[in-house]
């Protein structure tokens, strides 16, 4: 009888942990990472900057993501909490920051300082709920964490798009923003001190530390964070320059206020539906899929330059995007399990290499060719090369059945 009263309390502390995460990242990749993009054709319009100090800014935020996700990777700790707090608080004063001060040195340091916050915010994030969630035997609702970015890239868009029609300055938009973070934060405050099973997982980390990981395992490892680091660059010159791509080839438009929206709605249902997807099948080939769906999304935006091109491009882009995240933190856990953290880590600073390669690119090919396809078409290269990557592992490194 215990354990059948027991069971539906195990199950609402699980989906309140995986929304708390959920609603973390809604606040630390939504807000502090991807709102720029929405409010950076707001800031071009105003003079406030150029197109090419806006791809700097990018490229600031996409180093601070990398520091963070290094930093990561090679500070294992065991109090995940008031890292993810402090990356939140962190957050809402940053976005604040972006819209109370206008220099265009002080917005670098702003953006910098933020790419790490979300990276820490994200890496420990990841982990505790994954970690929290299969300790209560429920894994599988991890892909709702990963709705978060999608939730707020979708609610940053739509309400960009209502400022600017109520003529709204950029800095107002960072100001509501950074209010959005607060409340968000404060909702989920409290549960973030949640944990259960850290007895259990101290035991088991230090049995795991007593064996030496086996040389195959560490090829693989090589590889996954290669073929992951794809996907950053992959997607970023899209995720970036979406609106400005959009209004330059749809001038006088209501279309483009609509297709960052889009892709952060594909984002929330892709992650959702991943929920659905076998927690302990190979996440490997689920990867591979993701990769060429993120490849023909950005493929169409070249060949279809149009609205319905834009619209289904947003749509392939964002489905498996954060799905691609989920997959790949999982494969992290089969490799590394209780010291997943720092593969997590390292994982998402390759993943930054290619965030930060992506802007300046595409600013220095526009500048050259006067248009983006040729840095989307090496993005196009870029999926599908990790596509292949993580297809040759399904076949040299056979799966295990392992815990995910």
């Amino acid at each position: 009888m215990n354990n059948v009263s027991a069971a539906p309390q195990t199950r609402a502390m699980a989906w309140k942990i995986c929304l708390s995460g959920m609603l973390a990242l809604s606040t630390a990749m939504g807000i502090g990472r991807f709102a720029f993009t929405p409010l950076l054709p707001m800031m071009l319009h105003e003079g406030s900057l150029n197109l090419q100090m806006g791809g700097w800014l990018a490229t600031a935020n996409y180093l601070g993501y990398f520091a963070g996700a290094m930093l990561c990777a090679f500070h294992r700790s065991n109090k995940p909490v008031p890292l993810m707090r402090a990356g939140l608080a962190a957050t809402i004063l940053l976005t604040l920051g972006m819209g109370l001060l206008h220099n265009e040195a002080v917005w670098l340091g702003l953006r910098f300082i933020s790419g790490i916050a979300s990276a820490y915010v994200f890496v420990y994030t990841a982990g505790w709920c994954l970690q929290q969630l299969t300790q209560l035997k429920h894994p599988e609702l991890g892909g709702v964490i990963f709705c978060g970015p999608g939730i707020g890239i979708a609610v940053t868009g739509l309400l960009t798009g209502a400022m600017v029609n109520a003529g709204w300055l950029a800095a107002w938009g960072w100001i509501s923003f950074a209010a959005m973070a607060l409340i968000l934060t404060a909702l989920i405050w409290k549960t973030l001190s949640f944990d259960t099973g850290r007895e259990h997982s101290h035991t088991t980390a230090h049995i795991t530390d007593t064996h030496e990981e086996p040389l195959e395992t560490k090829l693989e490892v090589r590889q996954q964070v290669i073929a992951y680091g794809m996907a950053g660059f992959g997607y970023i010159i899209t995720a970036t320059f979406l609106p400005v791509i959009a209004r330059q080839a749809l001038p006088g438009s209501a279309w483009p206020d609509f297709f960052w929206p889009i892709f952060g709605a594909g984002v929330a249902l892709g992650a959702f539906g991943a929920t659905r997807l076998p927690v302990h099948g190979d996440q490997r080939m689920l990867l591979v899929w993701s990769y060429v769906m993120q490849a023909a999304g950005v493929a169409l935006s070249i060949v279809l330059p149009n609205a319905l091109g834009f619209a289904l491009s947003c749509l392939l882009l964002g489905l498996p995007f954060t799905a691609i995240t989920l997959f790949a933190m999982r494969e992290a856990r089969r490799l590394r399990h209780e010291h997943a953290s720092s593969l997590m880590g390292l994982m998402t600073a390759a993943y930054g290499i290619g965030q930060i390669a992506g802007p300046p690119l595409a600013t220095a090919l526009v500048h050259s060719s006067g248009s983006f396809t040729p840095s989307l078409c090496i993005a196009v290269l870029a999926l599908l090369l990790g596509a292949f990557m993580y297809y040759r592992l399904t076949l040299s490194h056979k799966l295990e059945q392992r815990p995910a």
